[in-house]
């Protein structure tokens, strides 16, 4: 039986992109999404590429209830779960995700909701299924403004960029994947964060120089890391950033 990966937030961009570069890679794909006619859209153009792709409903702000049912359907047609990509995240463009001294506590409360809580949420309740599998891997999908050294750094090009709410959630994000590497630290299942880098995608207006499929290529990889790839870590497409 192929292996399994449940990526989330697939219907477009990134994800998108990392499913249809898992599925060529031999992987069956559950293409998460909240929106069941787009989610469906999207895995039918892939399996129109031959890939063997199929749609699930993966909603990050119902995510204790998405997250249940999916892992019974799992459970139920697969057994267990190989890869879990946890892509989909929030972001706000109109300004008032701001620096400390004026950012919106309820759009920091909204990002938090998914970025952060939203992604725990939804991962408890497929653990089993990874731990399951004979050498699972957990992708977090963070942002090098998730790191405190980059915050910190006058130096690189993104010191200025300060929105409070979405670079601490992806900094809590962070401490989601260090945390639970610790806890499956006696176990095959391997957890890392990682950049996509700054690509064009909704969440950033298509702002980003990139594209989908660049930010595609450090995911695909950590995915697939074998037995001697680390878990802990925080990982961009060619190299490491600093926490």
């Amino acid at each position: 039986m192929a292996k399994v990966v449940l990526v989330t937030g697939a219907n477009k961009g990134i994800g998108f992109e990392v499913s249809r570069a898992l599925g060529k890679a031999g992987f069956t794909v559950l293409l998460g999404a909240r929106d069941a006619i787009r989610g469906e859209e999207a895995a039918a153009k892939l399996r129109a590429e031959a890939l063997d792709v199929r749609f699930v409903h993966a909603d990050l702000e119902r995510a204790h209830e998405t997250a249940t049912a999916l892992a019974e359907k799992i459970l139920k047609d697969c057994g267990h779960l190989d890869v879990l990509v946890n892509n989909a995240g929030v972001a706000d463009m109109t300004g008032a995700d701001a620096p400390a001294s004026t950012v919106s506590i309820d759009v920091m409360k909204r990002i938090f909701n998914t970025n952060f809580f939203g992604t725990v949420e939804f991962t408890q309740p497929l653990l089993p299924l990874l731990k399951a599998a004979p050498a699972a891997r957990i992708v977090n999908v963070s942002s090098g403004l998730g790191s405190l050294e980059i915050n910190t750094n006058p130096d690189t090009p993104f010191y200025g960029v300060k929105p409070l709410g979405y670079n601490a959630s992806k900094a809590a994000l962070n401490m989601f994947t260090v945390n639970l590497a610790w806890e499956l630290r006696d176990t095959k299942v391997k957890v890392n964060s990682v950049c996509p880098g700054y690509v064009a995608t909704d969440l950033n207006n298509h702002s980003g120089p990139g594209t989908a499929a660049d930010g595609a290529i450090a995911i695909v990889k950590y995915a697939q890391i074998g037995e001697d790839g680390p878990t802990a870590g925080f990982f961009h497409k060619d190299g490491s950033y600093g926490w």
